[in-house]
């Protein structure tokens, strides 16, 4: 274990994912020796709490990372864009929740249970590691397992995500619609209260939003395996917090589902309820607040006996954005 404590810096402190960084430095017992806290005009001098001790907020300035070992952004991508390099620059390893990075060829998209052997290439050389999107994570987390014992051809996964994606303004959103006889919308595009929108992102020509166009894209990058397919279909509901997938996945060879229990249950960051008879399946309800991705709901497709069905569940605020991003770092300086 790595006994040095390291001098951090959160861009983004008061937002939904910035919140929980700080959090899950204080509950990982993350060895922090400064830390730096970064938000915009109106968060400037707020007082927060981490480790027990209180940092003042601060805005971003030129020369504002000096000294600084690790930054964690959580911020928009022209913010990541903008600062990420001076942050490395300045000596610092850079951990980027936004999009900025994620398909750049010359940058680590990481899932620390998937690929995180790429990070043990780069320790000593600070550079911007690219967190991948909260839908993305838990789906992979999911069928990494699979693809190391059986091979995977296709993937295709239909999305239920929930509000506190968009941050903290979509959350209270929902909350404030529960009770208004005329929900207006403002941070979606349609009332999110008692409804489905099936739609994250800006609509591309080919039809798919910005949020299934990242899925497709970042999960061969992840798996390291460009050849397979993934269509995705993503839809927002009105659920406070944590993702859940309805994922159908094709393998290369047949198997038993007692063979794929008995991988899951050794993988790493997953959790099998899969009881149907005792109604036990991942809830979102249930899961937020966990770190864990959960499974369930495991059954074989009726027409295609190398195709199984099932429900993947996680908190995508916190192994979603911020704990992935924790654990990132934790591999990056050996703390365990």
């Amino acid at each position: 274990m790595n006994s040095k404590k390291l001098k951090v810096g959160v861009v983004g402190a008061t937002g939904m994912v910035g919140t929980a960084f700080t959090s899950l430095l204080t509950e990982r017992r993350f060895p922090l020796d400064n830390l730096k806290l970064f938000a915009s005009d109106k968060s400037l001098g707020q007082i927060l709490e981490v480790q027990g001790r209180n940092f003042v907020v601060e805005i971003l300035k030129p020369g504002c990372f000096h000294g600084l070992d690790l930054v964690f952004f959580s911020s928009s991508e022209e913010i990541s864009q903008e600062w990420a390099p001076q942050a490395v620059k300045a000596g610092a390893f850079v951990v980027d929740n936004s999009a900025a990075f994620r398909m750049d060829s010359s940058k680590i998209l990481c899932v620390p249970e998937v690929n995180g052997d790429l990070l043990d290439q780069v320790k000593k050389t600070p550079q911007i590691i690219a967190n991948p999107n909260c839908t993305t994570i838990q789906l992979v987390v999911a069928l990494n397992p699979l693809l190391k014992n059986f091979g995977i051809s296709e993937i295709r996964v239909a999305s239920y995500q929930a509000v506190s994606g968009a941050g903290i303004e979509a959350y209270n959103e929902l909350l404030g619609q529960v009770t208004e006889s005329k929900p207006q919308a403002k941070v979606f595009p349609h009332p999110i209260a008692f409804n489905c929108i099936p739609q994250i992102g800006s609509f591309q020509e080919n039809g798919f939003t910005g949020e299934e166009i990242k899925v497709m894209k970042e999960t061969p990058k992840i798996l390291r395996q460009e050849k397979i397919k993934v269509s995705a279909f993503t839809v927002r509901v009105p659920v406070l917090n944590a993702h859940a997938e309805a994922v159908w996945v094709t393998l290369n060879q047949s198997t038993e589902k007692t063979q794929l229990l008995e991988i899951w249950r050794k993988a790493p960051g997953v959790v099998i309820e899969d009881d149907v008879k005792e109604g036990l399946y991942p809830q979102q309800y249930k899961v937020s607040g966990k770190d864990a991705v959960y499974v369930g709901r495991i059954h074989r497709d009726l027409d295609d006996d190398k195709t199984w069905l099932l429900w993947v569940v996680a908190d995508n605020i916190r192994k979603g954005a911020a704990l992935n991003g924790i654990q990132i770092a934790e591999r990056i300086f050996d703390i365990h």
